[in-house]
């Protein structure tokens, strides 16, 4: 619940600012108080009367406003509250934020707030997979914005992908999650990689596992519960990724190094992904046809090795790395060996030959391998082995002191 806890929403200009309706509507239903403030193209997608009517609260649109100044300034509005939502965050308010522009009253509240901001990003898929807007979310991360979708499916413009704003209720989860109270990681940043990699042949086929994500969401799910703020890095998984954290989909394992890295600098990594090894070096543009020449010739290269790239990193190294190692044989000996090579500070091994069903499965069987030995783990649920897991970083890491 959100009793007493005041959100300031802003509002951007785009075709979802609709969705902020509900959002108000829903917040407003589990006790907190929503101040809207509007950018000026929000008011061409919904009116300044049919939110304030359902927020119940005045609102707020222009920076000059001299009545506004007298009675509440536009810093004390940045800082009277417990959380700023922007939702919608278009790639222009994006891009104020990130560059400390203060042209307008939306980008003035983010600039001069020391409150903790979440941020629903929504746009057309070509404006979310530009390199521009990409570079201004990982410098959004690094200023430790919190980050809640984007979805993919079909657009207003008629495109399909990566850019809806995220359904009102996910948004909410995400509130919750940002203000749930001191627990053991709050003010932590944790970074979970999960899922397989896509590694493509050509338009139609590629090189996969049987990986689902299920572990890596449940760790993540785990970690947010006990207030850290979490980055989810997932491949494409089977099962729904986890609400309230900060959500980036890859595709292959050099999408998911470079997401991996711009979530730094964080508290603990968790490398839950089971990453392809190697992929095609020459993935064809056409599908490849059948030939009375014989099977196709594929070149393979390495992929990164992501975990021991993070885990010997001179600079912005995360305080406590943990990794995995899904085995079929010599389980115990083969991840204390992968532990020493990657340089990891903990693994956790896992039997996944066939026989164990865990692969893809609701249950895991897991020993945790650190400096100090091994600690075998009872089988137990993937929602289980989270929590414990979660709770063994959270005595690692601790909550921020400062």
């Amino acid at each position: 619940m959100l009793a007493q806890k005041r959100i300031l929403l802003i509002l951007g200009g785009g075709i979802a600012a609709f969705k902020s309706l509900d959002l108000i509507r829903r917040l407003r239903e589990r006790g907190a108080t929503v101040t809207p403030v509007l950018t000026r193209a929000a008011q061409e997608f919904v009116t300044p009367l049919s939110v304030s009517a359902l927020a119940g609260e005045k609102v707020y649109t222009d920076l000059f406003d001299l009545t506004d100044e007298a009675e509440m300034g536009h810093i004390e509005l940045s800082r009277s509250a417990d959380l700023v939502v922007v939702a919608p965050a278009t790639a222009d308010l994006m891009a104020k934020m990130a560059q400390g522009h203060a042209d307008d009253l939306a980008s003035t509240l983010l600039l001069a707030t020391d409150t903790p901001v979440l941020i629903a990003p929504a746009m057309n898929v070509r404006m979310w997979e530009h390199p521009a807007t990409q570079r201004n979310l990982g410098l959004l991360q690094g200023d430790r914005v919190r980050i809640v979708g984007p979805n993919s499916g079909d657009m207003a413009c008629g495109e399909f992908g990566p850019g809806r704003m995220s359904e009102p209720l996910e948004i909410v989860a995400a509130v919750e999650a940002a203000l749930g109270g001191q627990g053991p990681l709050s003010g932590r940043r944790v970074l979970v990689t999960s899922g397989p990699t896509h590694e493509p042949i050509d338009p139609v086929r590629y090189i996969a596992n049987r990986s689902s994500g299920a572990q890596g969401t449940a760790i993540a799910e785990a970690l947010r519960d006990l207030g850290a703020e979490v980055v989810f890095v997932t491949g494409p998984a089977s099962v729904p990724p986890p609400q309230g954290v900060a959500l980036h989909r890859v595709e292959t394992a050099r999408e998911m190094r470079d997401a991996a890295l711009a979530a730094l600098p964080a508290d603990a990594a968790v490398f839950a992904a089971a990453v392809a090894d190697w992929r095609v070096t020459s993935a064809s543009d056409s599908k490849m046809k059948k030939t009375k020449t014989g099977l196709p010739q594929l070149e393979f290269a390495e992929n990164p090795d992501i975990l021991a790239e993070v885990s010997g990193l001179a600079e912005g190294r995360p305080g406590l790395v943990v990794g995995f190692a899904a085995e079929t044989d010599d389980v115990i000996e083969n991840a204390t060996a992968k532990r020493a090579r990657k340089g990891c500070d903990w693994i956790v091994a896992n039997d996944v030959s066939h026989a164990t069903g865990i692969m893809g499965g609701s249950e895991n069987d897991v020993t945790l391998i650190h400096a100090d030995g091994a600690e075998d783990w009872p089988r137990m649920g993937k929602a289980e082995v989270a929590a414990r897991l979660a709770e063994r970083i959270a005595e690692a890491i601790g909550a921020d002191k400062s």
